[in-house]
C-alpha cells in the first residue's frame, strides 16, 4: 500500500489530466486488461444473443426472452459469489488475482469456442454463467485497485477513464459480435476464434499490472456465500453515504439493463431493423455513456463531484421517456431494413439522440458515485464494500429482468417498458436524494460556482480526504460556505454566526449541511458552549470542521483580528489546521460592501472570477490566533488563482 501510494503521489495530479494515465504503468496495463475483458464479455454475449434471436430457432428460448435469460444468467454469479470475491480482493495481492482471473477467462473461451463451432446452446449458456463468474471476481479487484494507485484528485478522472473504456469495449464487443455473426458463412467460427484471442491478450496485459499489496492480509475467509453476503451488506450499511451511493449505482444498472437487454428485440420488432441496426443502437448508447463519463473530470474540476448525479438522474428520465414517445408510433414493413435505410428516416435520428443523451446522463450519474465509494470506504474493507455493491447490482439487475419479462408477458410493448422505467426512475432517484440530500446540496454549490461565480483554486491537495482536521478561512461574504463546500473532497461542517445561520434566503442551505450556529458568549453563553461541544463531537468522529476565526463577515474587505475560539477546540482535540483564503469576493452582491448583502443584487453581474488558495496544514502545537491570521494574510497576498 505504501509503495502504491508513493507511486500515485509521484505522478502529480495537476499534470496531463486523465488521459496521461494511459502512459503510466500503474494504470495502462490495468486499463487494457479490463478493456479487453469487457469487450470479450460483450462480443461473446451479443453474438450468442444474435445467434438465438436471428439465426437459430430454439423452442425453449424465444427471441423475446433470449436477451433477458442471457443477462440474468450472466449476473447470477455476482449474487452468489461477490462476497467471496470481495474477501479475496482484500486479503490477496490484486495484481495476482487479476492475472489468475484472466487465466480463467482463457479456459472459458476454449469452451465457448466449441459451443459456437457446433452451435451448442446449452454449452454456451454454461459459458455465460462462467463469464459472469469471471467478472464477479474481477469487479471488486478492479475498483479497489484504483484508489490504491491513484490520488484522490485522480479518482474521478480514473473512474471516468474506466467507465469510458468499459462502454467503448461494450460498443466494440457488441458491434464486433453483430458484424461477425452477420457474415454469410462461418460467422460463429470467427466469433469463436476472436473470443479466444482476446482472452489471451487480456491475460498477457494482466501480467504487466504492478503489485498491489493486500489491504488486510490477516483476514479470515468465510466460505459461506450467504452469511458473508449478509455480512458485507451490513458492513456497507455502517457507512450511510457509501451505502446509499451503492443503492444509487445499483439502480443505474437496473435502469440500464432494461434497455441493453432489449436492444436486439427492439431493433427487430419495433424498428424493423436487422442485426446491424441493433449494433448501431449499441454504438449510440456506448458513445453517449463514454462521453458522459469522460466529461465528469472536466465538469468536476478533478474533484469527486456528486452534484453531477442529480443532473444525470433527470436526464435519464427525460430522454428515456422521450424515447418511449418516439418509438410508440413507429411502423415498419415486413422485411428487415439495414443501417442505410434506418438512418434515412428523420424520426430515427430523434430516437438515436434520445438514446445518446440518456446514456450521456447515465455517465454523469454513475462516475461520481463510484468515486465517492472509493474515497469514503475504509481501505481495509474497500473490496468487500465494492463486493456488496456487486451483490446489490446483481439483485437489482435480476429484478430488472423479472420486471421487464413480466411487463412483456402482460402485453406491454418494448417502448411501453421503456416509458414505465423512465417514470419509475423519477420515483426511485427522488427517494435516494431525499435520503441523502448531499447530492442536491452539491448541485446547488456546483451551480453557484459555475454560473454565479467562476471559481479557480490553488493548493486544494492540502485538503485531507480522511481524518479530523480544521479548515480556517477569511470571512468575506454570505456565500463563503458554499464556495468552500464545493472544493472539499468530503462533507464539511461549518461553525458560523447564528444570524447568518438564520438568513432567510440561505438558512435552509446551512441547516441542510448541518452547520453549527454560534452566538457571542456575552449574548448567549449556552448557545456559545453548545457550538463548541458540537465542534468537538465533529472532530471526535473524524470529520472536517470549518470555522471563520474573524467571527463575522468583514465590513471593509480587510482581514479582521482572529478570535481565540479555535484554541479552545484544539485544547481538547489537537488536530491539523489548514489555512485558506478567499480572493475577489469583496465587492460582490453577497458581501457587505453596500452595508448589507444583496443591496444591489447584480452589482458585479455573473461569471465573476473568484479564487481560493489553500495553504499547507499547521500542526496543532504551532497554532495561535496571531500565527494563523498571519498565515491567512500571506495567502491573501498571493496572486489570485
Amino acid at each position: 500500500m505504501v509503495e502504491a501510494r508513493a507511486e500515485a503521489s509521484e505522478a502529480s495530479p495537476g499534470h496531463g489530466g486523465q488521459f496521461s494515465l494511459l502512459g503510466q504503468r500503474r494504470f495502462a496495463p490495468f486499463f487494457l486488461t479490463q478493456f479487453l475483458g469487457a469487450a470479450n464479455d460483450n462480443l461473446f454475449k451479443f453474438a450468442f444473443t444474435v445467434l438465438v434471436t436471428y439465426q437459430l430457432q430454439v423452442s425453449w428460448l424465444s427471441p423475446q426472452m433470449a436477451g433477458l435469460v442471457i443477462g440474468a444468467l450472466f449476473i447470477l454469479p455476482f449474487l452468489l459469489f461477490s462476497a467471496t470475491a470481495g474477501q479475496w480482493a482484500d486479503k490477496h495481492d490484486k495484481a495476482r488475482l487479476m492475472q489468475a482471473v484472466k487465466a480463467m477467462e482463457v479456459g472459458i473461451m476454449v469452451l465457448a469456442a466449441l459451443g459456437f463451432w457446433w452451435q451448442l446452446v446449452p454449452l454456451l449458456l454454461g459459458c455465460v454463467f462462467l463469464m459472469g463468474l469471471h467478472s464477479t471476481f474481477f469487479g471488486p479487484v478492479k475498483y479497489a485497485y484504483l484508489p490504491q494507485h491513484l490520488s484522490p484528485q485522480e479518482l474521478t478522472g480514473g473512474n471516468g477513464m474506466v467507465e469510458m473504456g468499459t462502454f467503448v469495449a461494450i460498443l466494440l464487443g457488441n458491434v464486433g459480435g453483430g458484424l461477425l455473426m452477420s457474415l454469410p458463412q462461418g460467422g460463429t467460427h470467427w466469433v469463436a476464434g476472436t473470443c479466444l484471442v482476446m482472452a489471451l491478450l487480456g491475460w498477457s496485459t494482466a501480467r504487466a499490472i504492478p503489485a498491489s499489496p493486500s489491504a488486510d492480509p490477516g483476514l479470515r475467509l468465510n466460505h459461506n456465500p450467504f452469511t458473508e453476503t449478509w455480512r458485507n451488506l451490513k458492513l456497507a450499511g455502517e457507512y450511510p453515504s457509501v451505502f446509499r451511493s451503492l443503492l444509487g449505482i445499483s439502480w443505474m444498472w437496473f435502469f440500464g439493463a432494461v434497455f441493453l437487454s432489449q436492444f436486439p428485440a427492439f431493433a427487430r420488432d419495433v424498428l424493423g431493423g436487422d442485426e446491424q441496426v441493433a449494433s448501431l443502437l449499441l454504438v449510440v448508447f456506448s458513445v453517449g455513456i463514454a462521453i458522459g463519463s469522460l466529461l465528469c473530470e472536466t465538469l468536476s474540476r478533478r474533484h469527486v463531484e456528486i452534484g453531477l448525479v442529480p443532473i444525470g438522474a433527470v436526464g435519464m428520465s427525460v430522454f428515456a421517456f422521450d424515447l418511449y414517445l418516439t418509438a410508440q408510433g413507429l411502423v415498419h414493413g415486413p422485411t428487415l431494413q439495414g443501417v442505410a435505410a434506418f438512418v434515412s428516416q428523420p424520426v430515427h435520428w430523434r430516437l438515436m439522440a434520445d438514446l445518446a443523451l440518456l446514456a450521456f446522463s447515465a455517465g454523469l450519474y454513475s462516475v461520481p458515485m463510484y468515486a465517492l465509494i472509493q474515497l469514503r470506504a475504509q481501505p481495509s474493507h474497500r473490496a468487500r464494500i465494492i463486493a456488496a455493491n456487486n451483490i446489490l447490482n446483481a439483485l437489482f439487475m435480476i429484478v430488472s429482468s423479472l420486471m421487464a419479462g413480466a411487463l412483456l408477458g402482460a402485453g406491454f410493448g418494448i417502448p411501453q417498458v421503456f416509458g414505465f422505467t423512465a417514470l419509475l426512475n423519477v420515483l426511485v432517484v427522488g427517494y435516494v436524494f431525499w435520503l441523502m440530500p448531499e447530492y442536491i446540496l452539491r448541485l446547488v454549490m456546483l451551480v453557484a460556482t459555475r454560473f454565479v461565480y467562476r471559481l479557480r483554486t490553488r493548493g486544494t491537495q492540502h485538503l485531507p480526504t480522511e481524518g479530523a482536521a480544521i479548515l480556517v478561512c477569511n470571512h468575506v461574504s454570505f456565500v463563503d460556505a458554499v464556495i468552500l463546500g464545493i472544493i472539499s473532497p468530503r462533507p464539511m461542517v461549518f461553525i458560523m454566526d447564528h444570524r447568518i445561520f438564520r438568513t432567510p434566503w440561505l438558512g435552509w442551505f446551512f441547516r441542510a449541511v448541518k452547520a453549527i450556529p454560534i452566538a457571542p458568549q456575552k449574548e448567549d453563553p449556552q448557545a456559545y458552549e453548545r457550538a463548541f461541544e458540537r465542534a468537538r463531537q465533529v472532530l471526535a468522529e473524524g470529520e472536517l470542521l470549518c470555522l471563520f476565526p474573524e467571527g463575522s463577515i468583514t465590513r471593509d474587505g480587510q482581514l479582521q483580528p482572529f478570535k481565540a475560539g479555535i484554541m479552545k477546540i484544539l485544547a481538547t482535540h489537537p488536530v491539523p489546521v489548514i489555512p485558506a483564503a478567499l480572493h475577489n469576493l469583496w465587492g460582490s452582491s453577497f458581501s457587505r460592501i453596500e452595508g448589507t448583502a444583496m443591496a444591489r443584487p447584480l452589482r458585479r453581474g455573473v461569471f465573476n472570477h473568484v479564487g481560493l488558495v489553500v495553504g499547507e496544514p499547521m500542526a496543532p502545537g504551532e497554532v495561535s490566533p496571531e500565527r494563523l491570521q498571519a498565515r491567512v494574510q500571506a495567502l491573501l497576498d498571493e496572486p489570485t488563482p
